[in-house]
């Protein structure tokens, strides 16, 4: 994997200042076509009060206004070889200009130039979040050097040094544990709430936390070339591949655009070879404006504006046309365990005891002493058995558990990897079988406990499953988690292919596959399904609470975590393509019609731009359509 350097963070795919905060009216996207529309119906009144001359010069400053919104645009992409819905306003605009039509021109303009502002608007991106990926890598490391310790630039690691990470510390880069025992905080990588265990041999990842004792780590990765810079460069690759996927619209007006202008030439050529080149000249623009899809690029943007403000009603935001367009084809779902499928909150799910030990004495005895530990298993632990009392004489033996008294007896909890398990470990076994991650309680050296805990599936996970499944939606799950605790979590839930112990860039191969046999979404929150949410066809980021990393890499953000949610933006997202798709078919049945009407001289440009204006009134009204929510079942 390449390094991913600041200037490569600090470039166009996260560039901050694209985005704008201030008040509407500072913002050139908009304030351009709001000026324009003002010019147009200052330009009106002026005319209806029989002020000719100033009614044209402020015809034409809307004009120009409207048109600087997109026609520099539709220019470049042109001289690119790119043919767009902006190239065809253009023309027929310059048309209608030509035969003096400098109002219905005007009019174009400001429509077309609100409509996508408007839309620019609905959708503006979240920036920064991969700067936020790199932040989780420490500034400087401690490495020992001939017998000493020395800080370094995190950026200056090579293969091969041993990094002393501290209790507290991030590590700066991947690496394999040579000495020590802890507890490791890895959901920037794994995306899993609890933390993982690391002995001598075990390999650990840049940017998870050190939360236990001292680790010696022998770097298996340079500084500049680790976990969390291969996640930047798999989100960068895979928004490259995806890129600006063209709207509907244009992709109907690639072939439109050169067939219109080759049919204008013919007419205005062929015509003034064998007639008049006066009349058939005007004849060939008058072609062109019959041919300007004006519904078809006014309606779409409008439709798209509607459909996101309704879907942000109920929670749903959507960053762009394309993905709202993409949104309604979506087939299958790939969805990540922690955080998504499950409340990403560990709690007691069961207890096991020796003879003569109760439930609530064995959660006591813990509670008593994981109150001092901020290990997300004692906070499960403490909140089980709120009325424990502290224990006395408390230590913590990094990686292996905590030791202290309790009612004159000596309590140990910890790990079953450090603690015996003895005559419980069969049904201990049992317990991970079914997902969780079991703790051992010691009373005086014997075993006499065993307490599971589990980050339980959010209770509508199932409902929600069925009703994709209904919807002929498929389910697949996607964690870095263990395969047993997946599994058991997948089969409460209903899912049936379930792909689990997974890296990010396993997630991303992962989704391509499931893409290329159905249009795919991806649904997660945290920095490691920050790759697959941008390779996926369409990425969800679930909960404001999630990474920015998820926030910026995704098409589409959920505001809460209520996977109910999903089928209901399936659902709002295929209607409004079905309106989309109505304005679509309407816009070219209108052109269609057009078409022969003018080339033979049927309808003049008054009577083509009248039958436009009635076409943008019909589809407008359809398109806002879209704004109309169904309830949630």
């Amino acid at each position: 994997m390449r390094s991913v350097t600041k200037s490569r963070v600090d470039g166009p795919a996260i560039d901050e200042d694209d985005d704008h905060n201030g008040p509407w009216w500072t913002d050139r996207g908009i304030l351009v076509p709001v000026l324009s529309g003002l010019a147009f119906l200052a330009g009106l009144l002026c005319e209806w009060s029989g002020a000719t001359i100033p009614a044209l010069v402020l015809f034409w400053i809307g004009l120009l206004l409207g048109a600087s919104t997109f026609t520099p645009g539709a220019i470049r992409k042109l001289l690119k070889g790119k043919l767009g819905i902006g190239l065809l306003m253009t023309i027929s605009a310059v048309g209608a200009v030509i035969l003096g039509y400098v109002e219905e021109a005007a009019a174009l303009a400001f429509l077309y130039s609100i409509a996508e502002a408007l839309e620019d608007k609905a959708m503006d991106r979240a920036r920064g979040g991969l700067r936020a990926l790199l932040k989780l890598i420490p500034d400087t490391a401690t490495i020992r050097r001939g017998g000493a310790s020395a800080e370094i630039a995190a950026q200056d690691l090579t293969v091969g040094q041993i990094l002393l990470v501290r209790p507290g510390e991030r590590i700066a880069t991947d690496g394999i544990v040579r000495s020590g025992r802890s507890s490791l905080d890895a959901s920037a990588i794994t995306g899993e709430s609890i933390p993982v265990e690391v002995e001598p041999g075990d390999a650990v990842s840049a940017g998870a936390i050190n939360t236990a004792g001292a680790l010696e780590v022998e770097t298996t990765a340079a500084g500049t070339d680790n976990s969390l810079t291969t996640i930047v460069g798999l989100v960068e690759q895979a928004q490259a591949e995806k890129g600006d996927r063209a709207r509907l619209a244009d992709r109907i007006a690639r072939p439109l655009v050169p067939g219109v202008l080759i049919l204008a030439a013919l007419v205005a050529l062929l015509g003034s070879l064998l007639g008049d080149p006066e009349l058939w000249i005007t004849r060939a623009l008058v072609v062109l404006v019959a041919a300007s899809p004006c519904a078809l690029a006014i309606s779409v943007p409008l439709t798209v504006v509607a459909a996101i403000g309704a879907a942000s009603k109920f929670g749903v935001i959507i960053k762009s046309g394309a993905a709202f367009e993409r949104f309604g084809t979506i087939r299958h779902v790939a969805v990540d365990k922690t955080g998504t499928l499950t409340r990403n909150e560990p709690a007691v799910t069961a207890v096991l005891t020796a003879d003569g030990v109760s439930e609530d004495q064995a959660l006591e005895w813990a509670a008593a002493l994981e109150q001092r530990s901020t290990h997300p298993l004692a906070a499960a632990i403490t909140a089980a058995a709120p009325g424990a009392r502290a224990a006395l004489d408390v230590t913590e033996q990094a990686g292996h558990g905590i030791e202290g008294t309790v009612e004159g007896a000596r309590i140990t909890v910890g790990s079953p990897r450090w603690l015996n398990a003895g005559p419980l470990a069969s049904r201990v076994a049992g317990l991970e079988e079914q997902g969780m991650t079991v703790v051992i309680v010691h009373r005086d050296g014997t075993p006499v406990a065993a307490i599971g805990v589990r980050d339980e599936l959010r209770p509508e996970v199932p409902e929600a499953v069925r009703t994709l499944a209904g919807q002929a939606v498929g389910v697949t799950m996607l964690t870095g988690d263990n395969a047993r605790t997946a599994h058991a979590l997948a089969a409460h839930a209903g899912i049936d292919d379930v792909r689990a112990e997974l890296r990010p860039e396993d997630k991303t191969t992962a989704i391509r596959e499931l893409s290329r046999k159905a249009s795919t979404a991806m649904i997660g929150d945290g920095i490691n399904d920050a790759p697959a949410l941008a390779a996926a066809d369409i990425g969800i980021a679930m909960g404001a609470t999630g990474s920015d990393a998820a926030i910026e890499s995704a098409d589409v953000a959920f505001t809460g975590h209520d996977l109910r949610l999903i089928p209901r933006a399936f659902d709002h997202a295929r209607r409004g393509r079905h309106i989309i798709n109505q304005n679509i078919i309407l816009s070219l049945l209108i052109i269609a019609a057009l078409l022969p009407l003018a080339l033979f001289g049927v309808l003049g440009l008054a009577a083509v731009v009248l039958v436009h204006e009635i076409a943008e009134v019909i589809v407008i009204l359809n398109g806002l359509r879209a704004a109309r929510t169904r309830k949630a079942a």
